[in-house]
């Protein structure tokens, strides 16, 4: 097994350098960076965004009251200043003359129009969850904004970075999917959609304009062809998504600068709990006894990433090297299935039970071709330990959009990014009827720990209620946290700015604009 998944990566690295090698900056314009992506966006209106590319427009489109740095430290934006006279009270003032790109201005009205459409349940913004908390947000006068909490919420600056948008332009019947407006560096020049996506700088933003004037983001799905494009200079960066076998070689290369750091992301399995086979804990114990995480993370990932242990990232104040979630073993996950009644009494190899065969369907996205390969190499695991596993690969919007966002899923191979903070990658994933909590997971203890690890003020309190929450997920196992993402960019030394990354893959830093 092992060596036809580093056979297949040495073809695919073989392919990979075939092809011309020219300083990325030398065929584009000196003004523009030309930034390779893994998919299109959905929707360019940040209330409603799901995807990554979509994000890192977005975080050039818009502003929002504040910037989160590379080191994750919340930095005036829109809003110059705030306080919080009480746990549940905050109060921002935006700066003087704010605008948006088309000149309409932007004051408190527009704050809360954002943000009470966004935890309105009707409009369905997926990341409602984060803003649950807020019970009112009113404009004080047009340059001051108060929110009114139902409790005291820690994490909440953190995520006071999305998008402002326009009320005027909204109520007006704009489509800001499709047509952004926002305050930010750049505006949207063009979108062709499946194509690129084309910005300009925004004369009216409230900050110093950025070095670079124009951003082209180019749509190029699969990981390796990005790589190609970068090193035969179509591209002046590329960032994680990206194959571990470019990964290797263009760190090597000395024409193009690199940034390797521990990501804000999880590669993890969503299991659908609602599905009658998955119900069971024990059953997703077992299934999860059968993912060989050494073998993903170190052979076909060749150690981009690393094993994870819990669902806390290990660079997380709250993470705990105490917590273990099951590790690879084929022998314990047959007796678990035994223990559950799945027995090969018809002695064909496969595992059944009332007359039914052991059946699940392993999916995942054919973009990543490194998720593929994972996805068929468990599936071959599970094959050999007596379940008929089968896999269903599609693009990324049938896949996300129509399919495991649906909850027509069994066990899916995913990734979530932006973890920020703790509550980030559990509170609207694993609460009863969190917004995006596809897998149907409830579970009241974990709900309570969740709910007090978001209104606890004290960091150590915090810590532990995530920790003892992350305990009983390890048995739980709604969620089977493969791997910790890493996060690489890889840019032309040429470009005219100093380049200053995030985990976070935003692009600000790669356009001249300081934090």
């Amino acid at each position: 097994m092992k060596r036809l998944l580093l056979s297949t990566s040495a073809a695919i690295l073989a392919l990979s350098m075939a092809g011309t090698t020219v300083p990325a900056w030398a065929q584009n314009a000196p003004d523009t960076l030309v930034v390779g992506m893994d998919v299109d966006a959905g929707t360019l209106d940040p209330r409603l965004s799901r995807d990554t590319t979509a994000s890192r427009a977005i975080d050039l489109i818009y502003s929002g009251l504040v910037h989160i740095t590379p080191n994750l430290s919340a930095v005036p934006d829109l809003a110059e200043s705030w306080e919080t006279p009480d746990p549940t009270t905050w109060i921002f003032k935006l700066r003087d003359g704010l605008k948006f790109s088309d000149g309409s201005p932007l004051t408190a009205d527009d704050v809360v129009f954002t943000f009470t459409s966004i935890i309105d349940k009707d409009f369905n913004a997926p990341m409602r969850g984060l803003y649950t908390p807020i019970t009112k947000v009113e404009a004080v006068d047009p340059q001051t904004v108060k929110f009114t909490l139902d409790a005291p919420y820690a994490p909440l600056l953190s995520y006071l970075d999305i998008g402002i948008v326009s009320k005027a332009a909204v109520e007006g019947g704009k489509d800001i999917g499709a047509e952004p407006l926002g305050a930010g560096p750049m505006k949207l020049a063009a979108w062709n959609r499946g194509s690129d996506i084309q910005l300009e700088a925004n004369p009216n933003f409230w900050g110093e304009q950025p070095k670079l004037t124009k951003v082209s983001m180019k749509i190029i799905g699969d990981n390796s062809a990005r790589a190609q494009a970068f090193e035969a200079g179509d591209l002046d960066a590329i960032q994680s998504p990206l194959s571990p076998q470019d990964i290797t070689r263009l760190a090597a290369d000395t024409r193009f600068g690199n940034v390797i750091v521990p990501g804000l992301g999880v590669t993890y399995i969503n299991y659908n709990t609602k599905d009658p086979i998955l119900a069971d804990a024990k059953m997703r114990q077992a299934f999860s006894m059968l993912i060989d995480q050494n073998t993903i993370v170190n052979d076909i990932y060749q150690g981009v990433d690393q094993v994870a242990s819990s669902i806390i990232l290990p660079s997380s104040w709250a993470y705990s090297a105490d917590i273990k979630q099951p590790t690879f073993d084929v022998e314990g996950a047959k007796k678990l299935f035994a223990e559950e009644g799945w027995t090969d009494s018809n002695n064909d190899g496969i595992l059944d039970k009332d007359g039914n065969k052991l059946t699940v369907v392993l999916s995942t996205h054919s973009e990543d071709p490194n998720r593929v390969q994972s996805i068929e190499f468990i599936q071959a695991i599970m094959q050999s330990a007596g379940v008929d596993a089968q896999a269903q690969i599609t693009d990324w919007p049938s896949f996300s959009t129509n399919y495991v966002q649906q909850g027509k899923h069994q066990i899916a191979l995913l990734g979530w990014l932006n973890i920020v903070d703790p509550d980030r990658l559990l509170f609207n994933q694993l609460t009863t009827g969190g917004s995006t909590n596809w897998g149907g997971y409830s579970n009241p203890q974990v709900d309570e720990l969740l709910q007090k690890g978001r209104t606890d003020t004290d960091q150590a309190a915090r810590a532990t209620d995530y920790q003892e929450a992350a305990k009983i997920l390890a048995s739980d196992l709604p969620y089977y946290i493969v791997s910790d993402q890493g996060y690489q960019l890889f840019y032309s030394k040429d470009i005219p700015v100093e380049v200053q990354a995030t985990p976070r893959g935003n692009l600000r830093g790669l356009i001249g604009y300081k934090d």
